[in-house]
């Protein structure tokens, strides 16, 4: 595991910047994505997609890393489709085996993030650092291995 990136994408994190913000920016001078356009684009994934708690925000920042690294582009083949939502549902099937779910309110114990008594709860089980911190790092390890450009 790169320890550094794992680190800038805590550090963001713990700036208030969401889990995919971190995860993507993390990766961003690699993928030829600026730090404004990384930001601005996994802005809306943060806490299961908008506060929804779908899939986790640092899992989702992870899928478009993988998109970034391995997707298809206009004119190129079918087949790197393929080897992209291959890599996806490694990366979210590893997820999944370490922390039983990639869906944000399983993770957070059915914590309501969408309602104030549900966000004050956040900061009382101190999530934040307890949790989703380790979200961002382990997607950041787990992406170390899948987006590598000879994996």
């Amino acid at each position: 595991m790169n320890t550094e990136r794992a680190t800038n994408a805590e550090a963001l994190f713990l700036q208030g910047y969401n889990c995919a913000q971190s995860v993507v920016h993390a990766y961003q001078p690699e993928l030829g994505v600026d730090s404004a356009t990384a930001l601005k684009c996994a802005c809306g994934f943060g806490a299961g997609m908008g506060r929804r708690q779908e899939i986790c925000g640092a899992v989702t920042g992870g899928v478009l890393v993988l998109g970034l690294r391995h997707g298809r582009a206009l004119g190129e083949p079918k087949p790197k489709s393929d080897d992209t939502y291959a890599r996806v549902r490694t990366l979210m099937g590893r997820f999944e085996q370490a922390h039983g779910s990639c869906a944000c309110r399983e993770l957070l114990s059915g914590c309501e993030l969408q309602t104030e008594d549900g966000q004050r709860e956040f900061k009382e089980k101190n999530y934040l650092n307890e949790r989703c911190v380790r979200y961002v790092r382990d997607v950041v390890a787990m992406l170390d291995e899948l987006a590598a450009p000879e994996a």
